[in-house]
């Protein structure tokens, strides 16, 4: 448990670093492929929020989902590819195959769904190859170029919230 505040610690420090220089990305492409990356600690409604998504015009084909536990249970079986802070090497690398494959994926919208910040959440939505990312207003302001300010509870709100402003921002 110990080691885990510890590789914590480092990935925050490491993160702060490489904040400094996010650039901004103005991408006029219309959202097609959705990514998105759930805190299953505080919310466990995650079919919930893809069917909000799919009634709003999103294929359920383009939704790729990654969830993220704070404790795995070995014989448990997940619907979705699931990690924890145990696929954090001491390089601070990400060591489960299906997470490097979602942060490579060019998705055209990462909806990063947690609303606590924690490093190795952080560090995936930063280091994601997402065209725009949304995510909650009491994440870092620099992560995201679309903050939702409600709480992770209010998926519909927040659903709501993102269809109104990628309307406006003619992203659908």
């Amino acid at each position: 448990m110990f080691l885990n505040y510890i590789k914590d610690y480092f990935l925050k420090r490491i993160l702060k670093n490489s904040l400094h220089n996010v650039k901004s990305i103005s991408s006029t492409v219309p959202i097609q492929t959705v990514g998105v990356l759930v805190d299953e600690t505080y919310f466990l409604e995650k079919e919930a929020l893809v069917k909000e998504l799919i009634a709003n015009g999103i294929s359920q084909d383009n939704i790729k989902i990654i969830v993220y536990r704070d404790k795995l249970r070995k014989n448990e079986a997940y619907l979705q590819p699931t990690f924890s802070i145990k696929h954090l090497n001491w390089n601070t690398e990400i060591t489960n195959p299906a997470v490097n494959d979602f942060i490579n994926d060019k998705f055209d919208l990462l909806i990063s769904y947690y609303d606590v910040e924690k490093a190795i959440l952080l560090n995936i939505t930063h280091n994601s190859k997402a065209l725009f990312k949304v995510g909650f207003s009491s994440i870092d302001k620099r992560l995201n170029h679309l903050m939702i300010n409600t709480n992770a509870e209010n998926y519909k709100v927040f659903v709501h919230e993102l269809f109104r402003y990628l309307k406006i921002l003619n992203k659908i």
